[in-house]
């Protein structure tokens, strides 16, 4: 599953929005774009139902991991009482019971880190994919300046199957990629109203505008370090 998935990201990623407009050209476009942000849209689905899976693996074998080591302390106070009232049966009963703890740990410590990487890993798949749709949508809006003007440029209004025909069909596709990006929870998360999806989806761009600036902000100190 997860080399599937990844495969499939990284088909999504690297396509070029350009060359997919190219095929616009001589084409259907609703069909295409249509056909395209569905695609998108299956991928996204998959990316966060696997996110939530994995929320989830690392949620519980955190909780796991505590019981575990609260319960191996609580063994050795236990021990302790039990030699100190000359009870070695006992304490050799909470002694084995330590070491089946201690032959857990790692494994769910590996765990732990396991998932954590799996989640920053799918989190980037969502980061990539987002970056993607804000290609094409850049890609689309300029194929249908591009017609506008051209059927401007050729006297005459664009006509009901050009320009302005183009740019409802690229907007309402757009419109329901974003409707996809809103809508409420995805497998393995749970539900997420509306307004908390936007709240996200505002998140997600304000940490952006962030990295921009301090990427920005990282160039001009360099720059004025070389100076």
């Amino acid at each position: 599953m997860a080399d599937s998935l990844a495969s499939r990201v990284g088909r999504i990623v690297s396509g070029s929005a350009h060359a997919l407009v190219d095929a616009i050209e001589g084409a259907m476009p609703d069909a295409i774009v249509e056909q395209t942000l569905r695609e998108i849209d299956g991928v996204v689905d998959d990316v966060r139902a696997e996110l939530g899976r994995t929320i989830a693996a690392k949620h519980l074998a955190n909780k796991r991991l505590t019981e575990q080591s609260n319960r191996h302390d609580e063994l050795t106070g236990q021990i302790e009482l039990a030699v100190r009232e000359n009870r070695d049966e006992l304490a050799r009963t909470a002694v084995e019971h330590q070491l089946d703890i201690e032959a857990q740990m790692p494994v769910l410590e590996a765990t732990i880190a396991e998932t954590a990487k799996r989640e920053r890993e799918l989190e980037g798949y969502v980061a990539a994919l987002m970056a993607k749709r804000r290609e094409m949508e850049a890609a689309f809006q300029a194929m249908t300046l591009a017609r506008e003007r051209g059927a401007e440029q050729a006297g005459g209004a664009p006509s009901v199957n050009g320009g302005n025909s183009v740019a409802r069909r690229v907007e309402k596709a757009t419109g329901a990629f974003d409707r996809m990006l809103a809508r409420e929870g995805a497998p393995g998360l749970g539900g997420v109203d509306r307004k908390q999806s936007a709240d996200l989806a505002e998140l997600d761009e304000l940490a952006r505008r962030n990295r921009v600036e301090e990427r920005l902000a990282a160039v001009k100190a360099r720059s004025g370090d070389d100076r």
